[in-house]
């Protein structure tokens, strides 16, 4: 019988697939290893390929579609429920089949090897950063730090410290080097993207949020409305509700942690502006008279990842309220 569905549960080395034929009777049940990934398919004719997303899903699934296959990347989480039996490759392989043909499973648009490799360049940058960050917190406490071990005269480092602390020194200017040559690339990028430019615009995202949001989103479209952005970034409360009551707690914390992140300090940033001009942000100056100080950033986060899904589904460009501007 001709295989018409494969669940395709991938890791480093071995793969195990499950396909289906039209009846949905299995017909293949098989490990394979990496090597022998693309010829297996190869020898098939085009189905539909189900896989969890993750990076290298993506790398998969750009190849397999050059096969002429249909593949589909769904959120491991997802297809969690659909798992019948203890945990193993052959049981995910199997719920990652069934859970492919479910007409209500959200799917993940494959990105380019283009789009993996700007986001590359955030997480690089974002890792290094926080390694900086173990030694000195902001620019002006390295800058002393590197003041003090640099200078042979001043007696408050022991020698022997200085001999180690020099070396982490020498770590933090290459790091800088480092950093600053990606934010280069980042920026050329951000220039030559329209549409990173107009969500650029948005209070709080900046430079940086602008480009991983256009590099992580490739279709906007996938979600029905802002709020289910938001959602994905994990900006909204979750839900224990049960016989009709309402019950929410705080933000789920699911989805992308990296633009979550970029979205609630550059919300910080915002706020900070408004405590130092209330009557340019009045309805951000109510709320924190109302709400504690992290709630409020949270929800402008939530607000400007709103923002920014508007501008990229449906164009246009961004308007600040004219009560801001007549304030």
């Amino acid at each position: 019988m001709q295989i018409s569905t494969i669940g395709l549960d991938i890791a480093k080395n071995v793969f195990q697939v499950h396909g289906i034929d039209a009846a949905e009777k299995v017909v293949v049940r098989k490990r394979l290893r990496r090597r022998q990934v693309l010829e297996f398919f190869k020898a098939l004719p085009p189905c539909l390929i189900g896989m969890e997303a993750c990076a290298t899903a993506h790398y998969w699934a750009r190849e397999l579609t050059k096969l002429g296959h249909e593949v589909r990347l769904m959120p491991a989480k997802d297809v969690k429920a659909y798992v019948k039996r203890n945990k193993n490759d052959a049981a995910d392989a199997e719920a990652i089949c069934e859970a492919v043909r479910r007409p209500t499973m959200r799917f993940v648009r494959i990105k380019s090897a283009e789009q993996q490799g700007q986001l590359m360049q955030h997480r690089t940058r974002d890792v290094l950063i926080q390694l900086g960050l173990v030694v000195a917190q902001g620019n002006a406490g390295v800058n002393e730090l590197r003041a003090i071990v640099t200078d042979e005269q001043d007696t408050r480092l022991p020698i022997d410290a200085r001999a180690s602390v020099i070396v982490l020194a020498a770590q933090l200017e290459a790091l800088e080097s480092v950093i600053g040559a990606i934010e280069k690339r980042i920026k050329m990028q951000h220039r030559s993207s329209e549409a990173s430019q107009r969500v650029e615009a948005i209070p709080g995202i900046g430079v940086i949020g602008a480009t991983a949001i256009v590099a992580t989103v490739a279709d906007p479209t996938i979600f029905r409305s802002g709020r289910d952005f938001a959602a994905w970034i994990g900006l909204v409360p979750r839900q224990d509700s049960t016989g009709g009551k309402r019950k929410l707690g705080p933000i789920s914390k699911q989805g992308d942690r990296y633009l979550r992140r970029i979205l609630v300090v550059g919300a910080i940033a915002v706020l900070r502006r408004a405590q130092e001009n209330p009557g340019k942000y009045p309805w951000l100056t109510q709320l924190l008279a109302r709400r504690p100080f992290k709630v409020v950033a949270v929800a402008l986060a939530n607000k400007m990842a709103r923002m920014a899904w508007a501008l990229l589904a449906h164009g246009g460009t961004y308007r600040a309220p004219e009560l801001a501007e007549t304030a």
